[in-house]
């Protein structure tokens, strides 16, 4: 049997030039090629340098890179987005892909240069890269307050992104009182609110988040179930009077042992009957995949904290067994993304 999954040259080429083939993306991103097709799909070389105020070289260069990426098509002398990225116009998924390049531009592409060396050192070298104290990126974004806002709109679209999963998958029912552990914006204790309207909702996090999260909970009409409580995750003791704890796109930022203690922290301040949930993208149990999860992990390594990794599955499954929690329940998603849910109950 031919393995399906052999390395063809194609692939190699890629990979060889896959930094370049982010810039392309980024490129048109920025100055607004996708967008202008999206708008006038068919225009000619000439028409989209006029259109974006670009000489023939540059546009010729840039839709070189995008047809052969097959992020444009051409034909007859015209070109047109490709058929997934007016789709993605069709919808708000455009709005949050744009957040999610400049995220991996503004945030990611120059630490990621770090891997090597974050590989070696079995730490997060390309933190050096952001101003700050602290041996976490959390805990360096103040010092660059512009790179904060901009981080935690990134990271608002992200959870746009993978919410649906948290939305379809967290099952709350009889809970009365959920609390969000590191939950940033508030973004997903505001999706689940909305999903959940008997649920009330804490969200605790470093001040600069909850500030943030204080005006997203306002603009939502939210403020009667959602609260928030600054804190530190790690050094603080969690509030009592909760049916449900949440971890969502927190227990990748850790490394086992603090992950280990945060499910200890979770379980003391839980009530008997009372669950955990874990929601984050997940790598397979195989170790050979999914592609999202193991080109994610580069962010991870190098800038998040020190032991940050993408775990597989079966990873949250042991930690919740040793801490004690018992009806351990995993629950994938049914989207492009690798994300889902792990329950457990006290």
């Amino acid at each position: 049997m031919v393995n399906d999954n052999r390395l063809t040259r194609d692939d190699f080429v890629g990979t060889l030039f896959g930094a370049a083939a982010f810039q392309v993306l980024n490129a048109g991103n920025e100055l607004g090629l996708f967008k202008l097709l999206n708008e006038r799909p068919g225009l000619t070389a000439d028409e989209i340098s006029e259109a974006l105020g670009l000489l023939r070289r540059p546009v010729d260069v840039l839709l070189l890179g995008a047809t052969a990426l097959k992020l444009t098509t051409m034909s007859d002398g015209g070109y047109r987005n490709a058929e997934l990225i007016d789709a993605m116009f069709g919808t708000d998924e455009w709005e949050i892909i744009t957040d999610l390049i400049t995220f991996e531009a503004k945030f990611v592409y120059a630490p990621q240069g770090d891997l090597v060396e974050s590989l070696r050192d079995n730490t997060n070298v390309g933190l050096r890269r952001f101003d700050g104290e602290g041996t976490d990126l959390y805990h360096r974004l103040p010092a660059t307050p512009h790179l904060e806002q901009l981080f935690y709109q990134c990271m608002r679209s992200w959870s746009r992104l993978s919410n649906p999963i948290l939305v379809a998958k967290a099952d709350l029912t009889g809970a009365r009182r959920v609390l969000d552990v590191g939950g940033g914006d508030g973004v997903n204790a505001i999706e689940l609110a909305k999903a959940n309207p008997d649920v009330d909702f804490t969200v605790l996090d470093l001040p600069g988040a909850v500030a943030i999260a204080k005006k997203k909970i306002a603009d939502n009409g939210l403020t009667d179930r959602i609260e928030v409580a600054e804190g530190d995750i790690f050094a603080d003791t969690y509030p009592k009077g909760y049916d449900a704890v949440l971890f969502a796109n927190q227990l990748v930022i850790w490394s086992p042992e603090e992950n280990l203690s945060l499910l200890r922290k979770a379980y003391d301040a839980l009530d008997d009957g009372g669950r955990v949930l874990i929601f984050n993208v997940m790598s397979d149990d195989t170790g050979d995949g999914p592609l999202y999860a193991a080109l994610d992990n580069l962010y991870f390594t190098t800038i998040t904290a020190s032991g940050s990794t993408i775990y597989p599955w079966g990873q949250y499954e042991r930690w919740l067994t040793e801490v004690g929690f018992t009806k351990v329940e995993r629950l994938p998603g049914d989207t492009w993304t690798p994300h889902g849910v792990i329950s457990g109950v006290k």
